[in-house]
């Protein structure tokens, strides 16, 4: 599967440190493996899979669609539980 980014998944991960970035691509690389691995949204987020990893002690989020078709994961979206899903509805 490849890999493909939404301008706004890119500006969230420019303001990211090293360390942060290493455990996001961590994340990355377990999606890849399974892809299924993601919570699926009900409602307005339907077709949206989030995944949960902790970077030291915090809970972050990745959100991400699959794209069976052209088999690829699209990342929508990253950050903390914090207006996360707001954010996420208003891409």
């Amino acid at each position: 599967m490849k890999i493909q980014t939404t301008p706004r998944f890119d500006r969230c991960i420019k303001k990211l440190h090293p360390q942060e970035k290493k455990s996001l691509d961590d994340a990355v690389r377990a999606l890849l493996n399974d892809p299924m691995a993601g919570e699926a949204k009900k409602g307005d987020l339907s077709g949206v899979r989030v995944y949960k990893y902790k970077h030291h002690q915090n809970l972050l989020l990745l959100a991400y669609s699959i794209d069976t078709q052209n088999e690829q994961i699209v990342l929508l979206g990253h950050g903390t539980h914090e207006n996360f899903y707001r954010d996420l509805k208003h891409k």
